[in-house]
């Protein structure tokens, strides 16, 4: 079992930045890649960036591709997500993910355990 506790949303200014956390616990951390999703109002959930166990490999969804940064230490069993030049499109529920098999997470890719979200706001 992996438990996931997400933190760092709230509201934002529309260019501004925000940095998401999820602590993990329950399993070695650097045994589990990990990622983050991201839900918004009326459409399902996506994938947004994948990290690997040991953090060397990372991918994005083209639409956050060279804005979003993801990150992890595996000293402190967490990952982070600094967001930057945000735009109201990314207002949606983000989730952090992760999972014992996988080694990079991707657009197909659906990850066993899952935090409880967090609510990010772009405000125009």
């Amino acid at each position: 079992q992996v438990q996931l506790v997400e933190s760092g949303g709230g509201l934002v200014q529309s260019g501004g930045s925000l940095r998401l956390s999820c602590a993990a616990s329950g399993r070695t951390f650097d045994r589990i890649a990990m990622g983050w999703f991201r839900q918004a109002p009326g459409k399902e959930r996506a994938f947004v960036a994948g990290i690997s166990r040991s953090g060397n490999s990372v991918r994005y969804a083209d639409s956050v591709k060279d804005r979003f940064t993801i990150s992890r230490d595996n000293a402190k069993s967490t990952m982070y997500l600094q967001m930057d030049s945000l735009n109201p499109e990314d207002t949606a529920v983000y989730y952090c993910a992760a999972d014992l098999t996988y080694s990079l997470f991707g657009p197909y890719t659906s990850p066993e355990y899952w935090g409880q979200g967090t609510q990010v706001t772009v405000s125009s």
